[in-house]
C-alpha cells in the first residue's frame, strides 16, 4: 500500500488526469487501506467493491479515449449511510430499515459525485437516524477517534469524520441537523462545511428534521472542500426545500484577500460553554484574524430550547408507526427521546417555530455590522466512549445532547458554517466555526483559506 491516502482530492484528480496514477489504481490501492485500517475504527457499514472498481474503469476509459475528465475524476468519496445508494439498503443506522428494499436510484448528491468524476467507496456509521452526537451505535458499533481510538469520533456523521481524518478516503458526505458536520470535525480534526439551509438538495437521504437537516461535505484541506462543494451545488426543482439558485463557485475564490472582512467573536452564552481547549482555540483564531469585536445573539438559550422541541417533535413524527410497534428494535437512549417528543404539545412546537423566526431576525440584524461570526465548534474536546457526562463551568452535564450547546442555536437559523480544525500541537482536536449570512459560504470560505495559509488550521492525517 502507497502513501495516497496523505494526498488531497485535488492531488489525486490532478494525477489521474494526467495519467501518473490510474484511477483503477488509485481504488485499489483505497481499498487496501479500508482494510487495513478500519477494523480499528469502524467507520464504514458497507464498502461498494464492485461498484469503485466499475466506476473508476469507465474514468479510465475516458481517459484513455482522449475525452476531458471532470473536476474530481478518480478521488474516492464515501457517504453517511443515510443517502441512498443504489442497490444498497439505506439504513440510516437503525436495526430497523434493515428490512427495506434496495434503494432504486442514487440519492441527487451521490448522482452529482459521480457526474463531478469521484468513485464511491462506500456509506459509513452513524448515530442511529442522526439522532446523536458520538456515534455510539448500539447496532453496528461505535465509530472510533482515529486520533484516540479510545475516544468518541462524534456524530451523528462520525463515520464520515473518522474515514476522512484517518486517510480512508479524501472526502465524505455528512448531515447536519444540530450540528452533525461541525461537531464531528471539531473532535476528528477536519474542516467540514454545513451550508445556508436549502443551498443544497436533500433529495434521496433519510430525513431527520425537514425543518433543520441540511448536508454537506469533509474534506481535510480547505481547496478540497470547495472542490466538493461546488461539485454539489445546484438547484433541483424535485427537491421543495432546495433552493432554487444557480450554482456559486468558491473553489477560485480561495485567494481572495479577507483584510477588509468584518470579524466579530461570539461573546455572552457561547463564552459561558466553552472548556478551556475551546476557548484556546477560539483565542488562536481571533489573534490570527486580529478580531477585536464581539458580538451577542439574543435568546440563544431559548433558541437551543426551540431547536430540542423541533427536532424532537418532528423525529417522533417520523417515527410514530415504529415507536408503536417495534420499540425494542431502537437505540434505547434515541427510542425514550423520540417517545418524549411525541409527547410535546403542539402549541409548544408552534411557539418554538414563531420564536425561530424572531431570532433569526434578530441574528440577519448583527450581520448589518458584521460579514463573519466565529465561536468554538463544540464545548469540549471528545470523550472516551462509553462517557455519560462531562463537567463545564462546574456543572455536570449530559454529554449526548451537550456536544450541540454552540452548534445547534447556528443550525437552527439555517446559517452556513464552515468547521475549521485548529492546530494545537499535543492536544485533541478542536474546532471554530466561521459563520457567515445566509447564501456567503463562500466568505467563510475564505476565511478558512486564510487560517490555513497561516498554518493555524490544518488537518493531517491521523497517525494510526
Amino acid at each position: 500500500m502507497s502513501a495516497l491516502f496523505k494526498q488531497s482530492a485535488i492531488a489525486i484528480a490532478s494525477a489521474v488526469a494526467s495519467g501518473t496514477m490510474s484511477a483503477t489504481e488509485v481504488v485499489q490501492d483505497t481499498l487496501a487501506r479500508i482494510r487495513s485500517v478500519d477494523g480499528k475504527l469502524n467507520a464504514f457499514t458497507e464498502v461498494t467493491a464492485e461498484r469503485a472498481l466499475a466506476d473508476a474503469a469507465a474514468v479510465d476509459a475516458k481517459r484513455a479515449s482522449g475525452q476531458p475528465l471532470p473536476p474530481l475524476a478518480g478521488v474516492p468519496y464515501a457517504v453517511k449511510n443515510l443517502f441512498d445508494i443504489k442497490g444498497v439498503t439505506t439504513l440510516a443506522g437503525s436495526k430497523i430499515n434493515r428490512d427495506l428494499a434496495p434503494a432504486g436510484e442514487d440519492a441527487q448528491l451521490v448522482a452529482r459525485m459521480q457526474t463531478a468524476g469521484a468513485v464511491l467507496m462506500g456509506a459509513l456509521n452513524m448515530d442511529e437516524y442522526a439522532y446523536g452526537f458520538t456515534t455510539e451505535n448500539t447496532h453496528y458499533g461505535p465509530t472510533r477517534n482515529p486520533h484516540d481510538l479510545a475516544r468518541i469520533a462524534g456524530g451523528s456523521s462520525g463515520g464520515s469524520t473518522a474515514a476522512v481524518a484517518a486517510g480512508l478516503v479524501p472526502l465524505a458526505l455528512g448531515t447536519d441537523t444540530n450540528g452533525s458536520i461541525r461537531v464531528p470535525a471539531s473532535l476528528c480534526g477536519l474542516f467540514g462545511i454545513k451550508p445556508t439551509y436549502g443551498r443544497l438538495t436533500r433529495r434521496g437521504t433519510y430525513p431527520f428534521v425537514a425543518s433543520l437537516d441540511h448536508v454537506g461535505p469533509f474534506a481535510r484541506s480547505v481547496a478540497d472542500l470547495a472542490a466538493c462543494y461546488d461539485a454539489l451545488q445546484g438547484p433541483d426543482r424535485l427537491d421543495p426545500a432546495c433552493a432554487q439558485q444557480d450554482v456559486s463557485p468558491t473553489a477560485g475564490m480561495l485567494d481572495q484577500p479577507s483584510a477588509s472582512l468584518r470579524i466579530a467573536r461570539l461573546g455572552g452564552y457561547f463564552d459561558k460553554h466553552m472548556s478551556e481547549d475551546a476557548a484556546e482555540a477560539v483565542t488562536l483564531v481571533s489573534r490570527a484574524l486580529n478580531i477585536t469585536r464581539v458580538a451577542e445573539l439574543p435568546e440563544v438559550e431559548r433558541a437551543r430550547s426551540s431547536a430540542f422541541i423541533i427536532t424532537a417533535q418532528e423525529g417522533s413524527q417520523l417515527h410514530l408507526a415504529d415507536l408503536k410497534t417495534r420499540p425494542h428494535d431502537f437505540e434505547p437512549l434515541i427510542r425514550d427521546r423520540l417517545l418524549a417528543g411525541a409527547l410535546i404539545p403542539a402549541a409548544w412546537y408552534l411557539q418554538a417555530q414563531r420564536f425561530r423566526s424572531w431570532f433569526a431576525t434578530r441574528a440577519l440584524e448583527v450581520f448589518r455590522d458584521n460579514d463573519i461570526l466565529i465561536t468554538a465548534s463544540t464545548p469540549i474536546c471528545a470523550g472516551l466512549i462509553g462517557t455519560e457526562t462531562f463537567t463545564l463551568a462546574g456543572e455536570s452535564m449530559l454529554l449526548r445532547p451537550s456536544m450541540g450547546l454552540l452548534t445547534q442555536p447556528i443550525s437552527f437559523i439555517g446559517l452556513p458554517v464552515v468547521a475549521v480544525p485548529v492546530l494545537r500541537p499535543g492536544k485533541l482536536p478542536m474546532g471554530v466555526q466561521i459563520i457567515a449570512a445566509p447564501w456567503r459560504e463562500d466568505l467563510a470560505l475564505r476565511i478558512a483559506a486564510h487560517l490555513e495559509r497561516e498554518g493555524l488550521c490544518a488537518a493531517p492525517v491521523a497517525n494510526l
